[in-house]
């Protein structure tokens, strides 16, 4: 009976994973298919052609908005682990006046739905000048407040002892997070990084408010513009274009799933 159920089990998980990855399989595919085999739900196509890669390099800047979400995703995903950590730092381990207080409005903002803030954060950046600019698609996303909360949980963990000890070897508050902390923070932070590159990498209507010059624009952006303005043509193509969105996160994750997987099954520091 154990057997039959373990059977059952792995059936099902496969099952499963044949769901959720067919569909990204069948997409890859028809990106390699001529136009007369598009509607074709095989996985191998019978003539394998890059002419969907081709059209679809050749009717938009995809190069420039690939390298554009490679520079806006990349410092905000840095910005958000050096910031972030020194925050949730800051709020685990220092005393300072007005330290609950921020704890309590950290906890409120996530509250807060970002589509509230659209408008108010829109017109700053109007008043800023800062439209068509790559500071208008980066600075609202420097602070992560679901980043801070997370690191400082786990910053809550790590022995006092270890820090007291660092402070007596005459180590600055920055060097005990970047040389301890950090080393042993790596799940949580992979997280972290993982979440926020996906967020900001797959971010459209954020750059369709600010940004209008197709050479600011990122990749989603860009996709949304060409796909619904009709640049695409065929499906074949339209898949190509978002092939070259997916892939990036795709190969993100690949070299950081052992430290997500890690930090999802509750790795942690006891004291």
């Amino acid at each position: 009976m154990r057997s039959l159920a373990r059977a059952a089990l792995y059936a099902g998980l496969t099952v499963a994973a044949v769901t959720f990855i067919y569909p990204f399989l069948w997409m890859a595919s028809t990106t390699l298919k001529p136009p007369f085999e598009v509607g074709s739900l095989d996985l191998i196509p019978d003539r394998i052609t890059l002419d969907n890669y081709r059209v679809m390099w050749g009717r938009a800047p995809f190069g420039r908005a690939l390298a554009n979400s490679v520079l806006v995703a990349g410092t905000i995903t840095a910005a958000v682990l050096v910031l972030g950590s020194m925050t949730a730092y800051a709020m685990a381990r220092l005393t300072f006046p007005g330290r609950r207080a921020l704890n309590a409005a950290t906890m409120a903002v996530l509250l807060v739905p970002g589509q509230l803030t659209l408008i108010p954060l829109y017109t700053l950046i109007v008043q800023l000048g800062w439209i068509d600019t790559y500071a208008a698609l980066i600075v609202p996303y420097l602070f992560n407040t679901t980043a801070i909360l997370m690191l400082r949980q786990f910053f809550l963990q790590i022995p006092q002892s270890l820090i007291d000890s660092a402070r007596l070897d005459g180590m600055g508050e920055l060097r005990i997070l970047f040389t301890i902390f950090w080393p042993l923070a790596r799940p949580p932070l992979a997280i972290v990084a993982i979440f926020t590159f996906m967020g900001s990498w797959n971010e459209v209507l954020w750059p369709l408010l600010v940004v209008r010059e197709q050479q600011t624009m990122t990749l989603p952006q860009l996709l949304t513009v060409f796909m619904l303005g009709g640049g695409a043509g065929t499906l074949g193509v339209s898949l190509a274009a978002s092939m070259v969105l997916v892939v990036p996160v795709v190969v993100a994750y690949m070299f950081l799933q052992r430290y997500f997987i890690e930090s999802m099954a509750g790795a942690g520091v006891k004291g």
